[in-house]
């Protein structure tokens, strides 16, 4: 590894100093990882995470590195680790709100195509972490196997899927698993059946902990024809019920399995309340939208003022579902 760059601390007050410190970790990693890893491995200084999320808002990672392999994920764990940096990983930014200081430490980003790869098997299918749901979705249909046409325009991949339980038009993610592929913090490598792994509603516990790289999906053979139907007609309905607008998807989870976090909102008149560029949607009330300029910033303190009234008025929690990562500017 590269020589540590010793800065100066004596003149520095206490913030100043681990400020300097971090910096310092930050620049011999991305050394570090530009001598370890391949040289087509994407490694980015101060990467802008608005433009990876598609709420389109948030601050820079002070490193972002895309690995092409498994080994090359590892890799970065450890070498971080070496370095005293936190890793956060990401997928296709969807359910996700970054805030507008960034993040700090190493960011992994796994859209590699190493970890995008959809490839059917019989009537299983296998998908990398970074493998968009929508492609899994078309993948089984030009296969003829049922049981995936929910993942047809969810945004997103294949890893978040996981880690969230995700579910639409009444199917869960993990109802469609046979097989979840992951890796510890460690580098360590393991696969489980799906049976074996405790889920929640929008959560898989294991994955707070652990990387999902992949899993084996399981379908049925069926029609073409059928599939194609199935596929258009929950297209329809999640174009005709939520917003077009830039978004991170529902905002809450359902308070209570009678009351929809939406049907709360709505009911609480705030329909079109906005703070700044940020917007509760006129179309879907769980679903707040950037107008063009929001900050997260703005959409926080809309997410405040939406808990805010629903714990006066109605005495319930609302629980974040959108992933809040990073430091406020």
């Amino acid at each position: 590894m590269s020589t540590p760059l010793r800065l100066s601390t004596e003149a520095l007050d206490p913030g100043d100093e681990a400020a300097a410190l971090h910096a310092e970790a930050v620049s011999n990693l991305f050394r570090d990882l530009q001598i370890l890893l391949p040289p087509d491995t994407l490694i980015r200084r101060d990467e802008p995470l608005a433009k990876r999320t598609t709420l389109r808002v948030g601050g820079p990672a002070d490193l972002l590195v895309e690995p092409g392999s498994d080994a090359g994920l590892a890799l970065v764990l450890e070498t971080a680790r070496l370095r005293g940096l936190p890793v956060t990983v990401i997928g296709r930014g969807s359910n996700l709100l970054i805030r507008d200081g960034g993040v700090r430490g190493v960011v992994v980003s796994l859209g590699h195509a190493h970890f995008s790869r959809v490839e059917v098997h019989g009537d299983r299918i296998t998908a990398g972490a970074g493998a968009r749901l929508k492609s899994i979705a078309h993948e089984a249909r030009r296969a003829g196997l049922t049981g995936l046409e929910f993942f047809e325009g969810i945004p997103g991949a294949l890893g978040g899927a996981l880690r969230m339980n995700a579910g639409a038009m009444g199917a869960w993610t993990f109802d469609a698993v046979e097989s979840l592929r992951y890796m510890s913090r460690s580098g360590t490598v393991s696969e489980r059946p799906a049976s074996e792994i405790p889920v929640e509603y929008r959560a898989c516990p294991l994955l707070r902990t652990h990387i999902a790289l992949g899993a084996v999906l399981k379908a049925t053979p069926a029609d073409a024809e059928t599939i194609r139907t199935r596929m258009d007609q929950f297209s329809r309905k999640r174009w005709e019920s939520q917003p077009s607008e830039p978004s991170a998807g529902c905002t809450f989870k359902n308070p209570l399995p009678a009351v929809p976090a939406g049907r709360l909102i709505d009911e609480l008149g705030l329909k079109g309340t906005r703070i700044g560029d940020a917007m509760v949607s006129p179309v879907h009330a769980n679903f707040f939208v950037n107008l063009g300029g929001a900050t997260a910033k703005d959409v926080l303190t809309l997410i405040e003022v939406v808990r805010t009234r629903a714990r006066d008025a109605r005495g319930l929690e609302l629980e974040t579902e959108v992933e809040i990562l990073g430091e406020d500017a």
